[in-house]
């Protein structure tokens, strides 16, 4: 693209135009200083925006003609539309950051996001490195995450280029940016939950605070307050067409997102609940999921936007706010087994539960009396159940239900449910001792974080000393469980003699069988060794022989790490020596067509380094090869 400025492809310097201190302020290599063609130079400023910004030059072509002369380098200026293409074009997943009328300096934030990939590939690469080598990422290393200053989008859309890499040697790279930006998205949603709690009641909208829970339980997930209201607003538009053909004068049609107005007039009120219900239940198909009830999946607002299914809260998150929209006022009430809404029948803020009617959502917004709301949960039920609650108490419910059924979950053994449900107790109600002890219990039992167990018991015992007992045996045999840590972090020997499964050896290059990428073994395990999550993650389960076979740790030639099966490994036919920056911490030499292991590494696998050598000497035809 560069070249094709110049009008014989010299490159020179213009000697009143040149800039060459401007390689400096960009990413990457050096670049091409060209002399322009004078006819170029001619065209408007715009025409020669337009001829930058199409086809497909890189930053270093733009560098390059910013070089040529002043009146090139005023057109790629950094403020310019040259550098915001470049920008856009490299990455543009990032444009939804913007404002179209923005007046940036372009060029420096090309710089900041180029500079923030690579950053956050170095964290990935720090965090896989730990994983393979210790088997786990230590839940304090999250803690410690430093982005160095860069923009948090930056780094989070690095990340999700990383997962969406179809490179084959970098799965264990992509389930490590896979829990980053889960950690990181967490953060962030769990510091807007605390300034939401922190506003004035009367502006703690339910629906964001649905959201908010939504986003935590589920960070890997597009959920966005915006995405929702966009849907609300889908769902509105209906309502509105339906009701303009039984009452085309209704005043709810007048109404706009954002107004802030009720119906006064029961009738019309009643009329705009006739409309929601029939467009919500009749025309699309809302209802309660009376079949898979226990599915967390119904406590998510933007997953009961898309099947159409919910239970009572989550259905009435829903309608409630559908109502707002319509100028009908109601209000949430915490009824036992069942969440409700109640419609005032006479003055607002009467006392009185008769001047009222139950809306029940979960059942296709039917109205009940105070009567039938007690026939419908087969128990008499006081009138303090049938008050209307604020939103942090709605959310406590939501949140109440995700903890409980954190409580049922078996299939992973991580108990993710129950650990981020109490993550968002913990956020509304930090003092709460029963759930500061279940949160200690669970770290606890799942053999993770003993410092931040070690925390929180003591802050347990300074909110309620009579818990003393239940403390002090966590903390006795959490104390163990760091000394046990400690004894174990030194060498772990391994005897290949021991583990007759186990047919490669530390030193020896092998190559992927699926993936054709080559590297050198650095470590084994007889079995895999990885969390449950990583092996899920991976689809161990789909190889021949599962995570029941051998697993190596392997140096690879493009400078990352990686743990494979042995049923993927071959020997490498044409073994050479390896680029990657952490040889010399494993390894002493390249001898030949192996590497030797360096002392450290001997100690921890004493047996391997004399069957790396006799495996050198059979040669390549008689190296052991297992058919995938």
């Amino acid at each position: 693209m560069a070249a094709s400025l110049s009008a014989e492809g010299r490159t020179s310097t213009e000697e009143d135009g040149a800039c060459p201190g401007d390689s400096s302020d960009s990413p990457g290599d050096e670049h091409r200083v060209l002399q322009p063609c004078p006819g170029l130079l001619s065209l408007p400023g715009e025409v020669l925006e337009l001829i930058l910004c199409s086809g497909d030059p890189d930053y270093k072509d733009i560098v390059s003609v910013s070089c040529t002369c002043r009146r090139l380098r005023d057109v790629c200026a950094a403020r310019g539309k040259v550098w915001r293409r470049q920008l856009f074009a490299r990455w543009p997943s990032i444009v939804k950051y913007y404002n179209h009328l923005d007046l940036l300096d372009w060029r420096e934030e090309f710089k900041t996001r180029y500079k923030a990939g690579i950053e956050a590939q170095r964290i990935v690469a720090m965090f896989a490195k730990t994983l393979i080598i210790e088997h786990h990422i230590p839940c304090e290393g999250f803690n410690d995450l430093d982005t160095s200053g860069y923009p948090v989008h930056f780094i989070e859309d690095e990340l999700l280029l990383i997962l969406k890499s179809e490179n084959g040697n970098c799965l264990t790279q992509k389930y490590c940016a896979k829990k980053i930006l889960y950690f990181m998205r967490q953060e962030a949603t769990i510091c807007k939950l605390k300034d939401f709690l922190q506003r004035p009641v009367d502006l703690q909208d339910i629906l964001e605070g649905a959201v908010l829970i939504d986003q935590y339980c589920n960070p890997l997930e597009d959920v966005s307050l915006e995405n929702i209201q966009a849907q609300i607003e889908d769902i509105i538009r209906r309502v509105k067409v339906y009701l303009n053909t039984k009452n085309s004068r209704h005043p709810s049609l007048s109404l706009q997102a954002g107004d802030i107005s009720y119906i006064e007039d029961l009738d019309l009120q009643g009329q705009a609940l006739d409309a929601l219900n029939h467009v919500l239940f009749s025309e699309m198909k809302f209802k309660g999921n009376v079949a898979d009830f226990y599915n967390p999946l119904n406590s998510y607002i933007h997953q009961v936007l898309i099947n159409k299914t919910g239970i009572p809260i989550s259905l009435s998150v829903l309608y409630l706010t559908l109502a707002k929209r319509l100028g009908v006022f109601l209000e949430p009430v915490n009824f036992p087994h069942h969440f409700m809404l109640r419609w005032c029948q006479g003055d607002h803020g009467g006392l009185n539960i008769t001047d009222y009617v139950y809306v029940d959502a979960f059942g296709y917004g039917k109205c009940l009396t105070t009567k039938e709301c007690e026939y419908m949960i087969g128990q008499h039920v006081t009138e303090e159940f049938y008050a209307a609650v604020s939103t942090k108490e709605v959310l406590q419910r939501m949140v109440g239900n995700i903890l409980n059924l954190g409580k049922r979950e078996r299939k992973d053994r991580s108990f993710m449910l129950l650990r981020v449900s109490l993550d968002l107790y913990l956020a509304m109600y930090p003092d709460s001792v029963q759930h500061l002890l279940l949160q200690a219990r669970l770290y606890f039992h799942l053999g993770i974080w003993p410092e931040k167990v070690l925390d929180i018991l003591q802050n347990i015992q300074a909110l309620d000393p009579s818990q003393h007992g239940a403390v002090a045996y966590l903390v006795q045999h959490t104390l163990e469980h760091i000394e046990r840590r400690k004894e174990d972090s030194g060498p772990n020997v391994k005897l290949r003699s021991s583990e007759k499964e186990v047919c490669y050896s530390v030193g020896l290059l092998v190559r992927h069988k699926r993936y054709e990428y080559k590297g050198v073994i650095f470590g084994w395990d007889p079995v895999c060794m990885m969390p449950p999550d990583w092996i899920e993650n991976l689809s161990v389960h789909q190889l021949c022989q599962g995570a029941n076979q051998p697993f190596y740790s392997i140096l690879l030639e493009d400078g990352s790490c990686s743990y494979v099966a042995q049923e993927n490994l071959e020997p490498h036919p044409q073994p050479e020596p390896l680029q990657h920056p952490d040889i010399t911490l494993y390894f002493s030499e390249f001898s030949g067509d192996h590497y030797v292991a360096n002392k450290a590494l001997q100690l921890q696998y004493p047996e391997d380094t004399d069957f790396t050598i006799q495996q050198s000497l059979l040669g390549e035809s008689d190296a052991p090869h297992l058919e995938p």
